[in-house]
């Protein structure tokens, strides 16, 4: 990659700034081991939260609540967040950073538990918008219920989808990076979702629910 396309991609990942609220969200979490989403990921988020007017949005992965609120940002006014997270100690960070925030509590649904087993229980084709920054491995299930859970129109945004630049590379065969490589390919050629790969951040899967 030359100097100036590296260059303009460090450009572009920090075009937009990180909101105060969200910026120490994010250094808290990733304190507590929960890497927040980069900069150039929340404002997509936020983007694509806004262009499709989210009023139903599903997080799995909560973190301590920095990409919650650039989601929240983009949302309807009255739009709800369902975010799902197994750490407990995770969880409350977030209602906390939801609080400092200013967001009305009846805006977020903070669900502490194992996504395999919560995801499964949320009602078909009812949400606008899932996202899924979570435990590698069990991404697989999560895309299966995701897009059950989403309405014809409804966006897939999936984290992490290059896998610290390791999918690219065919010579990398561990476990996680074959996962993470096979869902890429399965999704973009799934009938069920128009799709791309965005290169921000760590990649961000997006698929568009037919």
């Amino acid at each position: 990659m030359s100097v100036l396309r590296m260059a303009s991609w460090s450009y572009s990942e920090d075009f937009v700034g990180v909101p105060p609220l969200i910026d120490e969200a994010g250094r808290e979490g990733a304190e507590m081991g929960a890497a927040p989403v980069k900069p150039a990921v929340g404002s997509a988020l936020r983007l694509l939260a806004a262009a499709g007017q989210a009023k139903h949005v599903v997080e799995v992965g909560t973190g301590a609540g920095a990409s919650g609120l650039w989601l929240l940002e983009g949302m309807s006014d009255t739009g709800i967040l369902t975010t799902i997270d197994i750490e407990p100690g995770i969880t409350n960070v977030a209602r906390r950073t939801f609080r400092n925030a200013g967001i009305p509590s009846q805006r977020t649904r903070l669900i502490n538990g194992d996504a395999n087993d919560v995801l499964p229980r949320l009602t078909d084709a009812a949400y606008d918008l899932v996202f899924i920054d979570a435990d590698i491995a069990s991404y697989q299930h999560y895309v299966d219920q995701s897009i059950r859970l989403l309405r014809p129109g409804g966006v897939l945004l999936i984290d992490n989808m290059l896998y610290g630049d390791r999918v690219a590379d065919p010579a990398i065969r561990d476990k996680a990076t074959v996962l993470v490589r096979d869902l890429g390919k399965s999704l973009r050629d799934d009938e069920r979702l128009q799709s791309t790969l965005l290169p921000v951040g760590d990649g961000l899967f997006s698929g568009i629910r037919q």
